[in-house]
């Protein structure tokens, strides 16, 4: 175009260097720039389409600044900027994420007169809804509103409900909903499916399910995404026949599963031990032209691992390296902690410092999973020195880590060092049932009775409420302190609280009967407790 003579005009060019900034899924951008350049050398004059053009390449780029150059240069020109060329700079704002410049720009195009359309308003709510500007976006709903030019339509309603269930803000995205359907605005399946999924991931299952229920009663048909969340649901509840049910109706209607569908599916049958299932339906999305990605994997691995299968996770690991795919942290992490659980500590480490190698984060299940099988194979020191490490790596302790050394060190008789901990945890106001028992157990352990019933005591003084586990720990450790009276005073405590001796606790009981060091006064209690405890079992 450029070699023909005379030259097109500039709205062919327009078109032109339209359709290259359009291009997928890279625009050439920076060509762009050039090529228009290049016809102002020409002579080319510009018009307010080929300058708005402009000004969008460099808002692409992320050079704001030189699209209010162009803004400029379209005044001085003599050209009128219309709300295209405001809209190409608000989207290039929200582009470079610079969310509160993008509502103040807004404002000023008002007051000069222009009228926003729903692009960009639509652009604005995109914008402000990524960056999880919730109360931006709210704020701006009432705006758009107040303003009349355009009202919020289903579009910008589900945009906002889908921001505010992402950040589990449910009963503010249920009076948006029902503000919707106040005023006249047909939820589509968008609106519905998110709403799903929000009350999904806050364990409503109940809630979803009527939400489900009123969506097919207004004739809004599921799509892909919604029979997705839905099989997900389900597996996660433990109830997989009745997502192999919808993932077999989806089909019948026609619907062709996702990625997303099949790992739905595929990690329900992992989490409950169905690897067979499991591997068929992998046969079958690789049957029907869906990749497995890591996610697929990880759920095999974690299967496979669960069932103690450990040899078949490690070939999976092989077979993603093969088909080119990168393990991620939750990948590692199945597999450390699975052999740490398998006492496979040397090989454990092995793939925590290839994870490392391969630039890869381990977080504090990671580490928790590492910590937790050196304490079990009474490697204390070398555990105290990995928590130094992670500490030193930027991983914060949690929880599960404090409990994990307490009970190591309770179980390698030393006591000092786990109350220290415990000591560590209460002083910051932490008081944790788990902490509790584990402390109890120690002091059990070391035949330090008084100091454990204390301790049973100052639970509930702390608003840490003993449970079945605690009660089952202390009790065995009376028993082992041979203080028969004591033990059983707290299964009659344990008894009011409506918890209930375990197999353990009772086969200690039973094996004092025959203790020649047991005195026949303590045994006549004994079989009494056994007595009653038949009774009571026999009238349940």
């Amino acid at each position: 175009m450029k070699s023909m003579r005379p030259l097109p005009s500039i709205i062919d060019f327009c078109m032109l260097l339209s359709a290259m900034s359009k291009i997928k899924p890279h625009p050439p951008f920076s060509t762009v720039i050039s090529l228009y350049r290049h016809l102002l050398f020409l002579g080319l004059r510009p018009n307010i389409y080929s300058l708005t053009i402009l000004a969008n390449c460099y808002c692409r780029l992320n050079f704001v600044d030189l699209g209010f150059s162009v803004l400029a240069n379209i005044i001085k020109l003599g050209f009128q900027p219309n709300i295209v060329t405001f809209t190409t700079l608000i989207n290039g704002f929200i582009h470079s994420n610079q969310f509160e410049k993008a509502v103040p720009l807004l404002d000023k195009i008002l007051k000069l007169g222009f009228q926003p359309d729903m692009v960009t308003y639509g652009s604005l709510f995109k914008g402000l809804c990524s960056s999880g500007d919730n109360a931006g976006a709210l704020k701006l709903l009432r705006n758009m509103e107040s303003y009349g030019h355009f009202m919020p339509n289903v579009v910008i309603y589900s945009t906002v409900i889908d921001s505010l269930c992402k950040d589990q803000l449910l009963p503010q995205a249920l009076r948006l909903f029902k503000e919707m359907k106040v005023k006249g605005i047909s939820p589509n399946v968008f609106t519905y499916t998110t709403l799903i999924r929000g009350m999904c991931t806050l364990g409503q299952q109940k809630e979803a399910q009527e939400m489900l229920t009123e969506m097919l009663r207004n004739n809004i048909t599921p799509d892909v995404n919604t029979y997705s969340m839905l099989i997900d649901m389900y597996c996660k509840e433990g109830k997989v026949g009745e997502a192999r049910d919808i993932f077999v109706h989806m089909i019948e209607r026609g619907f062709v599963p996702n990625i997303i569908t099949y790992s739905a599916l595929l990690d329900g049958y992992c989490l409950r031990g169905e690897m067979d299932e499991a591997e068929k339906l992998m046969d079958l999305m690789v049957e029907n032209g869906c990749k497995p990605d890591v996610v697929t994997y990880s759920s095999l691995i974690n299967g496979y691992c669960k069932s103690k299968k450990i040899d078949k996770a490690l070939g999976l690991l092989q077979e993603m390296h093969f088909n080119g795919l990168a393990p991620d942290v939750i990948t590692y992490s199945t597999l450390i902690d699975a052999l740490c659980k398998d006492n496979q500590l040397k090989l454990a480490h092995q793939f925590f410092k290839e994870m490392e190698a391969h630039g890869l984060k381990p977080d504090v299940i990671t580490w928790n999973s590492l910590l937790d099988g050196m304490c079990k194979n009474g490697q204390i020191d070398e555990a105290i020195a990995t928590l130094k490490e992670m500490e030193s790596s930027g991983v914060a302790p949690d929880i599960i880590t404090y409990r994990t050394l307490m009970d190591g060190f309770c179980e390698s008789n030393r006591l000092r060092e786990a109350m220290d901990i415990f000591s560590f945890l209460t002083a910051k106001g932490l008081h944790d049932l788990r902490a509790y028992t584990i402390m109890i157990k120690g002091f059990c352990k070391e035949g330090l009775l008084a100091k454990a019933d204390e301790l049973l005591k100052n639970m509930e003084d702390n608003g840490c409420f003993p449970d079945e586990c605690t009660f089952n720990t202390i009790i065995r450790g009376f028993i082992d302190g041979r203080d028969i009276s004591r033990a059983l005073e707290l299964v009659r405590l344990m008894r009011i609280k409506e918890f209930a001796a375990d197999n353990h606790t009772i086969s200690s009981f039973v094996g004092l009967l025959t203790d020649p060091n047991i005195d026949d006064a303590d045994k006549d209690l004994l079989k009494k407790f056994l007595v009653i405890r038949k009774n009571g079992r026999s009238n349940d």
